[in-house]
């Protein structure tokens, strides 16, 4: 039976394509992004990596460097980032009904046919129509299992006459590039198991191909296994055309400047919850325990504190003031004075689908304000979606400035979520 083929799209330096898809100027110049609180380095340009610049580097190393060699430095834009993600996704998604969101720059797609030619064709149309209707340049990696579709995909972006488009069918191919590939290289095989084996004289990837499946089995457990199948050509990663439902929904972030006082970790708290409930509703999930942890910086000179605390709902719910109540008592219970705190964060957890939940007689008691909460929270998130995030806020978040907000020194524009802020185009 002739398998399908899987097909992976990897969008190229995706933070970096991003910002120039809206700055055309940046092409061809080095261009980093840094991650919350403009702390490291997460994105780089080839020009970029051609310098040296290294992935993960603390940027404040990097900052005389920056200016003398011209290097443009932005701060994570999430906003743009995501959205220009689902646009991307969206024009893959015309290509087949078979396609899996695997991160916010990778998608897997599954093909049917036998024709190498089409299969060329359609890849080079994929990356054509991506790069016309989205700016984002794409590589596309093709095999008949995900994990070879992976290693085509690297092919693709590392091999100067691939023209962005990879396909790895050639059994004795397959066998001369997963000889040059080194074990910690291959997907889903992980920085810890890379270790142990290479340690075992396992160092590439067709090392481990020769192993027998009662050894991977035993060292790297099945999902090693699977790893090692798809390696041999054998499916054994199927496609998850739909997300699994989350097990937990969580917010946090560093903050900008140390916080000492309980009201401005409130603020804090407040603006994680709503955005966490937000993720709640857009998945249709509701919560059943409300999870909050607070901490110093661990890497700095001051007196440390950590701490985390839990409370269940007596139902679940998505409801945004009944799970920023919770939040705030398990807040209060936590904080400590004469501390210098770094993070604060909210997790949701015990989630259950909002249709398909177990009934409780908490469910058929008559509250008129219960009945209240769906629609309510409905138009909260209809009127910031169409206007932009924060439009619409709960007052315990702050209405003033947000000393613990985390810094964005170098932030562009939101061009594609935010109308105040879309790109304006001159006539000469």
């Amino acid at each position: 039976m002739e398998h399908p083929f899987y097909v992976m799209v990897d969008c190229n330096n995706f933070y970096v394509s991003c910002e120039r898809a809206f700055n055309p100027a940046l092409e061809r110049r080095p261009v980093v992004v840094l991650s919350n609180n403009d702390g490291c380095i997460i994105a780089r340009s080839e020009e970029a990596k051609a310098l040296g610049i290294g992935m993960a580097e603390p940027a404040f190393k990097r900052r005389a460097f920056f200016l003398s060699n011209d290097v443009t430095v932005f701060s994570s834009n999430y906003a743009l980032y995501g959205d220009m993600s689902s646009r991307v996704h969206g024009v893959l998604s015309r290509f087949t009904p078979e396609i899996e969101h695997y991160s916010i720059d990778e998608c897997f797609l599954l093909l049917h046919t036998k024709n190498r030619k089409r299969l060329f064709s359609l890849a080079h149309q994929i990356r054509q129509q991506v790069r016309q209707w989205t700016g984002i340049p794409v590589c596309v990696g093709i095999a008949h299992t995900k994990t070879l579709a992976k290693v085509a995909n690297r092919l693709a972006k590392k091999r100067p006459n691939s023209g962005g488009v990879w396909i790895l069918d050639d059994p004795t191919q397959i066998e001369q590039e997963l000889a040059i590939l080194e074990i910690e290289d291959v997907w889903g095989i992980g920085r810890r198991n890379s270790k142990k084996m290479h340690a075992m004289g396992v160092k590439s990837a067709l090392d481990l191909t020769q192993r027998t499946h009662e050894w991977i089995r035993k060292k790297l457990t099945v999902c090693g296994l699977r790893t090692v199948m798809e390696l041999q050509g054998i499916p054994a990663i199927p496609m998850e055309e739909e997300p699994p439902t989350a097990k937990s929904i969580t917010c946090s972030r560093s903050f900008g400047v140390r916080i000492t006082n309980l009201s401005e970790l409130q603020e804090a708290l407040s603006c994680y919850v709503q955005r966490a409930t937000e993720k709640l509703r857009s998945r249709k999930l509701q919560a059943g325990a409300v999870q909050v942890f607070i901490t110093t910086a661990r890497l700095s000179d001051d007196p440390q504190y950590s701490n985390i605390g839990t409370l269940p709902l007596q139902t679940p719910s998505s409801y945004t003031p009944e799970l920023q109540a919770k939040a705030q008592t398990i807040l209060k219970d936590l904080f400590r004075s004469g501390f210098r705190y770094q993070k604060v964060g909210v997790l949701l957890l015990e989630l259950v689908p909002e249709n398909g939940r177990q009934l409780t007689f908490n469910d058929f008691l008559d509250d008129s304000n219960s009945k209240q909460n769906k629609p309510l929270m409905k138009a909260l998130d209809a009127i910031n979606q169409r206007h932009g995030r924060g439009t619409l806020h709960f007052a315990s978040s702050g209405t003033g400035k947000k000393r613990w907000h985390m810094n964005q020194n170098k932030l562009s524009k939101r061009f594609t979520t935010t109308w105040s802020e879309l790109p304006i185009a001159f006539a000469r």
